[in-house]
């Protein structure tokens, strides 16, 4: 026997490690409102969810008592506030828009949901 075929050998009677286990989490902050889905073991408060709730990626959830809750959003506002990002309009008149070079105020979208 060469030394390849006895390294084969060897290889082959060594035992298989066992894989590492798959775990996914929703991470939450104090309102049980989602910070993160992730696999990965990083501080805060989570619960442990399946496969299938982890690849939704739901935002319409909260974390009651330990338990993951699916919540329908009783009103959505939208509404234009002035931010650093944005389309840039007139200082006067927010349906005019101008470029970066006019003076200008930049507003942007913003949805509030209600539950």
């Amino acid at each position: 026997m060469n030394e390849t075929t006895e390294n084969f050998w060897k290889a082959w009677a060594e035992p298989v490690p066992a894989p590492a286990p798959i775990f996914f989490r929703l991470y939450y902050n104090e309102r049980g409102e989602p910070v993160s889905y992730s696999m990965e073991d990083i501080p805060g408060n989570y619960i442990e969810i399946d496969a299938e709730t982890y690849a939704r990626s739901s935002v319409s959830v909260r974390v009651i008592d330990g338990k993951l809750v699916h919540v329908v959003p009783k009103k959505l506002t939208s509404k234009l506030k002035p931010s650093d990002a944005g389309t840039p309009c007139l200082p006067d008149n927010v349906s005019i828009v101008v470029s970066e070079q006019q003076s200008h105020i930049k507003w942007s979208l913003q949805t509030n949901e209600s539950y």
